[in-house]
């Protein structure tokens, strides 16, 4: 494990809280008297993917970083369906996410 990128470790702790937040929102929905919706199933699936992200950048195990990549990029083809204004802001929000975990890390000064 080594020492990891400040925005690595931002990143991380923000897709843990996405993902811990999205997981209580939709733990709320689930009824013990009636079976899981497969839908709800994929929601919260979803959601720890988004927090084993987090802690795979936290933790910096290898090429961890495509995880929370794939997983803005499934908001932004799902977003897609749901309206005009979505896709734009979760694009853009992959676009940024992308570009902090893939740039190169800066060398150190002399």
């Amino acid at each position: 494990m080594c020492k990891q990128p400040l925005s690595h470790i931002v990143l991380g702790w923000l897709f843990i809280l996405a993902g811990a937040v999205g997981f209580a929102y939709h733990a709320t929905e689930i009824n013990v008297q009636a079976p899981l919706d497969p839908q709800l199933i994929l929601a919260l699936t979803v959601r720890l993917i988004a927090i084993a992200g987090g802690i795979f950048l936290l933790r910096g195990a290898g090429r961890t970083r495509w995880l929370p990549i794939a997983w803005m990029a499934y908001h932004a083809i799902v977003s897609a369906f749901h309206s005009l204004d979505e896709p734009g802001f979760h694009v853009g929000i992959l676009a940024i996410v992308s570009y902090f975990l893939l740039r190169r890390p800066h060398a150190p000064a002399p």
